[in-house]
């Protein structure tokens, strides 16, 4: 696994092109460039398409690590869930927008924005959002109100939007989802409440916007992305965000 994996319960890379125009649904072009990807990656397998109209080529789930990747009206996805190495993930998100030029027709100008995010899930039956605030603490502001006496924090989901150049083109985002805040009552009121067996996610995503030009590709600015990534990653995220998170749910 990824040096990052090692930090949660699953861990995945994810490359997202958003198009301003619509991307072609013929049968043949949509066919020819998922084709052409499960040749480079034969584990690519199972296709289908879901009822608002997404096309999917993914791998077996079975093993706990696989590969995904998707077609939308004005979105590519490309995602390896829990991969050996980010140098593996690299190689797909690479090899989907090499092709997406000339199977798909995108072309820069079209471009609306590109992204590469990192997902971290991290097992926890309990208080996601107290999870949080525990590993990594509250405004000032808000240390009062959640210690009232009775009280138990509910809802707790920080975000921070950053722009990474003067041209306000690049933001880094890192946002949070719980998804067991809600009390759920046990069949004896004497044992008190219980939470549900959900995961609790940490997102982290490097975006950039707008069309390309002319001396840009969209591979270069992939790697760019990725630059940016692990410097986010290894100067800020890991140390001050992953590893509370990984403390806090190990004492518990």
């Amino acid at each position: 696994m990824s040096s990052y994996g090692s930090f949660s319960d699953d861990f995945y890379s994810n490359m997202t092109l958003q198009t301003e125009m619509d991307l072609p649904s013929g049968r043949e072009a949509v066919l020819h460039f998922f084709e052409q990807l499960q040749r480079r990656f034969p584990r690519l397998a199972h296709f289908y398409q879901r009822e608002r109209g997404e096309f999917i080529l993914e791998e077996e789930k079975d093993r706990g690590s696989y590969r995904w990747v998707a077609a939308e009206l004005r979105r590519i996805s490309s995602s390896y869930v829990n991969p050996g190495s980010l140098d593996e993930a690299m190689e797909q998100h690479r090899e989907v927008l090499e092709l997406a030029p000339y199977m798909l027709s995108v072309s820069r100008l079209d471009c609306e924005a590109i992204s590469l995010m990192y997902g971290f899930d991290f097992a926890y039956r309990g208080n996601h959002n107290q999870l949080l605030c525990d590993a990594l603490g509250l405004p000032v502001a808000f240390e009062s109100v959640s210690q009232r006496a009775g009280s138990q924090l509910m809802c707790y989901e920080p975000v921070i939007q950053i722009s990474l150049d003067d041209t306000f083109r690049t933001h880094a985002r890192i946002n949070f989802e719980p998804r067991n805040g809600s009390l759920q009552p046990k069949a004896s009121e004497i044992a008190g409440p219980e939470f549900s067996d959900e995961l609790l996610s940490v997102y982290v995503t490097i975006r950039r916007f707008d069309s390309l030009s002319p001396d840009e590709t969209f591979v270069g600015e992939l790697n760019r992305l990725e630059t940016l990534m692990h410097e986010l990653m290894d100067n800020h995220i890991v140390e001050n965000i992953l590893k509370p998170l990984q403390s806090c749910i190990a004492i518990r």
